[in-house]
């Protein structure tokens, strides 16, 4: 029963070592930092059939993660039309429709109080990932998608709204528009100064290895 026990076991060949993958800070908040949390409690839009608020940022040293939400819950339409809204609500960010030079769907921007300004419209499929590792002009903005849900009477989502660089402390306008809901353009100012302030409260989680 020890006959086994005669072959030496072969020794594993050596494993390269993976490289990780970090995301430029023009897409993709650090990975390995805690982020200064800052209350906003704003709404962008509200109206008796739809509400888009930002809850709070979470500020990194390098820009800022805006948690959003947005409801819209049904009013006057008939059954048949309220089925046909769900592929307009989840396509979301598929803001140009093909054959189209049209923005219907969810988009968000930015605007710095020196004119520089930025929208989710312009994002690729693969937001802004893959630049060909050319740092694009600031600001720019990306809205990654957490999800959401859908009843008879009612659709809910969320996301976060990635912003670089930190915005100036003289403040930044954000906008939102969905003409396929029938939502304008429209906008709040937020305090730069205080998502700047909040910035110096990040933490690296291991600040010896210099990881952003």
């Amino acid at each position: 029963m020890t006959l086994f026990k005669d072959f030496p076991v072969p020794p594993l060949p050596p494993q390269p070592k993976a490289t990780r993958y970090v995301p430029p800070p023009w897409a993709a908040a650090p990975a390995y930092e805690l982020p200064s949390v800052v209350h906003i409690g704003q709404f962008l839009h509200r109206s008796p059939t739809m509400v888009v608020a930002v809850k709070s940022a979470d500020v990194y040293s390098t820009g800022c993660s805006f948690n959003l939400s947005w409801l819209i819950r049904r009013g006057v339409q008939t059954d048949e039309d309220w089925a046909d809204l769900p592929h307009l609500f989840f396509q979301l960010g598929m803001g140009i429709r093909r054959g189209k030079r049209l923005a219907t769907g969810l988009l968000f921007g930015v605007q710095f109080p020196d004119g520089a300004k930025a929208s989710t419209g312009n994002q690729g499929p693969h937001g802004l990932m893959e630049t060909g590792g050319q740092q694009p002009e600031p600001p720019t903005l990306v809205l990654n998608n957490s999800g959401g849900s859908g009843a008879d009477d009612e659709f809910a989502g969320s996301g976060l709204l990635w912003l670089w660089p930190l915005p100036p402390a003289e403040g930044l306008r954000l906008l939102v528009q969905w003409l396929d809901f029938g939502l304008e353009e429209t906008s709040l100012v937020l305090d730069g100064g205080r998502l700047r302030d909040a910035a110096a409260g990040a933490r690296q989680f291991w600040p010896e290895a210099g990881l952003a």
